[in-house]
């Protein structure tokens, strides 16, 4: 059965933020999850068990307990959470994966923060961010000055899904669109997604000096999930323009 197991019971969150993390364009969600948990030294809140997660199991480093692949971290201190998939949702079931786990963060009064990257050519500026949202999260936007995108789009994927569920049952989600490169993991853009927009709508400081010094170190480590996710490219979240005649 579909559902969301938590682990730490005595963790008490008040109408958290969450991250979320799933691997998509440049992986910029995922590298931005992976280095808050890392940061914060997260607590394993919970696990996730919806439709469209592969059934697999994943193990830590010198631990033997098993976990899901798509897991929920907290830090009680900072009132967050942070959605972390080691594994690409599949397609098919991305609207039930939607349901399951938006359908849990209605309920628990969470504010989610989904992450989305588009393509776009490196070149000397910074990565360029936007957001979109439904609900009330246009004004989380507003009150930190973070633009709406300058031209008609598409967000693709799981991330898509869940932001379709948002907009279906008039609830509050905040999505952060972030220029990033197309073939390969992108620190860089992870960067700019924490300092301009998760920072600063979640008002917590997230240090971000280790995910540059470990820039080419986490490339490396990511170019094989992204490499398996360009073998099928509906399993990858994407924003991308949507032209007219296009």
């Amino acid at each position: 059965m579909a559902r969301i197991n938590v682990l730490a019971e005595d963790v008490e969150l008040d109408a958290p933020f969450l991250v979320e993390g799933l691997p998509g364009v440049g992986l910029v969600g995922k590298i931005a999850a992976d280095h808050i948990v890392e940061a914060f030294d997260m607590v394993h809140y919970a696990n996730v068990h919806c439709d469209g997660v592969p059934p697999v199991v994943t193990y830590p480093e010198n631990d033997s307990r098993l976990s899901t692949p798509v897991r929920i971290y907290a830090d009680a201190d900072r009132d967050l959470l942070v959605l972390q998939s080691d594994v690409p949702v599949s397609p098919a079931a991305a609207t039930e994966f939607a349901d399951c786990v938006a359908g849990w963060f209605d309920e628990k009064g969470v504010t989610p923060l989904y992450l989305s990257g588009r393509p776009a050519e490196k070149d000397t500026e910074p990565p360029a961010l936007y957001g979109i949202a439904t609900g009330d999260g246009a004004a989380h936007l507003e009150r930190v000055g973070i633009d709406a995108p300058s031209e008609m789009g598409l967000v693709t994927g799981p991330t898509g899904a869940l932001l379709s569920h948002a907009l279906e049952n008039d609830t509050t989600a905040v999505g952060l669109v972030v220029e990033s490169d197309p073939q390969f993991p992108d620190p860089e853009a992870s960067r700019a997604l924490i300092t301009n927009g998760l920072a600063p709508i979640t008002e917590v400081d997230i240090p971000t000096d280790t995910l540059v010094d470990r820039a080419d170190e986490i490339q490396r480590a990511k170019e094989q999930l992204a490499m398996r996710m360009q073998d099928v490219e509906e399993e990858s979240t994407e924003a991308r323009p949507l032209r007219m005649y296009q």
